[in-house]
């Protein structure tokens, strides 16, 4: 499915001269955004990620930011910029969030600019219909629900003892912002499934604060390394790799997981 098509005299930004561009880091990146996003992005090109619809976003506004400032005010360059690393790890190193400072108009303009946009792409998948057989709505651009799918199939493969963890999905659509900040959280464009909330654990609940620029005394984890390594393996990453943990959460990012 190709990606949505917007108004581009609503989205296209304006291109203001920031550092000189390390040429060979953005040939990486613009890689990496090809063969993440075939169907969508065609490249890099003076600053610009250049879509297959004609639109065009400012790349790196060459701006230095604290860290409130990349939450919220990223420019595409500083969401790829962090390193996100596949397979299991240890508990993330302080304020490493790979894949949580986001654009939120390059998701924007793959999948929706408002809720009615992004609904008119959403599909229904059976999740876990084996086991489960539950329902749920999920974007088709970019074959994110053939990727769901996927994941479903190889988690039935998995021991019995595995399956709880990955039933009652607590969500996927849902058009919101992120608590505690005004940016929007990815649920809200399909890409993103939150699994069984029992199994779960989430940095604000467990440190009591919403104070993202602070250090967090702790980092919980209950979910098996053998269900996130299948959510990897099919272009998903996933929130407890983060400082700002969530356990629960995987999030369509396959721009952060190519080679």
């Amino acid at each position: 499915m190709k990606c949505y098509v917007l108004n581009i005299c609503l989205l296209i930004l304006i291109y203001s001269p920031g550092r000189t561009q390390d040429t060979l880091q953005t040939n990486v990146y613009a890689q990496k955004l090809i063969k993440a996003y075939p169907d969508c992005i065609t490249g890099i090109k003076d600053n610009y990620v250049v879509f297959k619809n004609g639109i065009k976003l400012l790349f790196d506004d060459g701006k230095a930011k604290t860290l409130a400032e990349l939450y919220a005010q990223p420019d595409i360059e500083d969401q790829l910029r962090a390193v996100y690393v596949k397979g299991k790890t240890a508990r993330p190193a302080e304020l490493d969030d790979p894949g949580r400072i986001r654009n939120d108009t390059f998701f924007k303009v793959m999948y929706g600019a408002t809720s009615a946009a992004v609904e008119q792409n959403l599909v229904t998948i059976h999740w876990l219909p084996k086991s489960a057989n539950q329902t749920l709505r999920v974007s088709r651009i970019n074959g994110v629900d053939k990727k769901l799918q996927a994941i479903s199939d190889d988690l039935e493969k998995l021991p019995a003892r595995l399956l709880p963890y990955v039933q009652q999905v607590a969500g996927t659509f849902t058009w919101r912002v992120i608590k505690g900040t005004n940016r929007l959280s990815t649920h809200s464009f399909g890409i993103t499934m939150d699994i069984n909330i029992g199994y779960s654990n989430y940095w604000q609940w467990d440190n009591k604060t919403t104070d993202e620029t602070r250090k967090i005394p702790s980092y919980i984890n209950r979910i098996p390394f053998e269900i996130v390594a299948i959510f990897e393996k099919h272009g998903f990453i996933w929130g407890g790799k983060w400082y700002h943990y969530d356990t629960m959460h995987f999030e369509y990012r396959p721009e952060l997981l190519v080679d």
